[in-house]
């Protein structure tokens, strides 16, 4: 039997389709032994990276929509290798600074933070300059109180007032060692030797100031005289009330001062007819007149009885009948 099966091997001549299903067989054999090769390359090579330097960077724990302000409740840190870590990825060091920030893009959970995807903060304005308890107050200048436009944002002044008093020019020291906040619209210092155009110029003051500023450049004029930083010897007493000064607030008269107080009291006549204004009188001279603040009045001659005053300074006048 053996021998009959050799035989028939040996006088065996394959066809075409056998030709083809071993070709088959030794492209599947080849493809399946490359794909393990590469496989197992690949994952050699991950493995070596994962061995490697990693860096923390944070990513989002869920999903950030727009606008949602970064915290510790959405966000993590993760380890990531080298490779993959984005050159402007915030790191835990940087968190800090972008903490409560909003997004301006949405996040997809485990991305990485970029400082790109961050909402730019909005500049601050220049009230955000003027300290608390403080003023900014702008006064128009001209070319002699701007120093021939060398004034410049940082120096220092003095503001000298001059008014009209009685025909006379007063002069005086209004402010001094002014902190110059900004010249027209610019409130910074640029390069040395730019020439800048403004007409107006911000100072920093005390609200005292700011009134007393006001009250002299309606009343008067006001001159900038270019002071040291490093000088503060003072050139005469400062003014603190310019209103005062000028007398242009009345002082109320003290109580009880003065004299005696104008007493009006009633008189009673008989059957006479007298005008309504007759009717109080007040004591000056030792005789008895008509109040002059009462329009028409006409002036009443004290009666043959002597006038009694009792102790609260009250004239009291009888007046008999007729």
């Amino acid at each position: 039997m053996k021998l009959d099966r050799l035989k028939e091997l040996r006088h065996f001549r394959p066809g075409k389709t056998w030709i083809i299903l071993g070709v088959a067989l030794a492209i599947g054999g080849l493809a399946a032994f490359a794909a393990s090769r590469y496989l197992n390359t690949r994952v050699e090579a991950i493995e070596a990276r994962a061995k490697g330097k990693t860096t923390q960077v944070v990513v989002a724990k869920v999903d950030i929509a727009r606008g949602v302000k970064l915290d510790n409740t959405n966000v993590a840190i993760r380890n990531v290798p080298n490779e993959f870590s984005h050159s402007v990825a915030v790191t835990p060091d940087d968190f800090p600074r972008v903490d409560g920030q909003a997004l301006a893009y949405p996040v997809k959970a485990g991305e990485m933070i970029l400082w790109g995807l961050m909402e730019t903060q909005k500049a601050p304005t220049f009230s955000a300059r003027v300290e608390a308890g403080r003023r900014a107050m702008t006064v128009p200048v001209d070319e002699i109180n701007s120093i021939s436009g060398l004034l410049e944002p940082g120096d220092m002044i003095d503001l000298i007032a001059t008014v009209d008093q009685n025909g006379k020019k007063l002069t005086f020291p209004l402010l001094q060692r002014v902190h110059v906040l900004a010249t027209g619209q610019r409130q910074v210092d640029d390069a040395a030797g730019d020439k800048h155009q403004y007409t107006t110029v911000t100072i920093d003051t005390s609200p005292t100031q700011a009134q007393n500023l006001i009250v002299a450049r309606e009343l008067g004029k006001l001159t900038a005289l270019l002071r040291n930083p490093e000088d503060e010897q003072p050139i005469g007493a400062e003014v603190n009330d310019l209103a005062s000064l000028l007398g242009m607030q009345t002082k109320p008269k003290a109580p009880g001062g003065g004299g005696q107080a104008r007493r009006a009291v009633p008189v009673i006549y008989g059957n006479s007819k007298v005008p309504p204004e007759a009717l109080y009188l007040r004591r000056t001279g030792g005789r008895a007149i008509v109040n002059p603040g009462e329009a028409g009045a006409t002036p009443v001659s004290q009666p043959a009885q002597p006038a009694s005053t009792d102790a609260a300074g009250t004239i009291t006048t009888t007046i008999g009948m007729r």
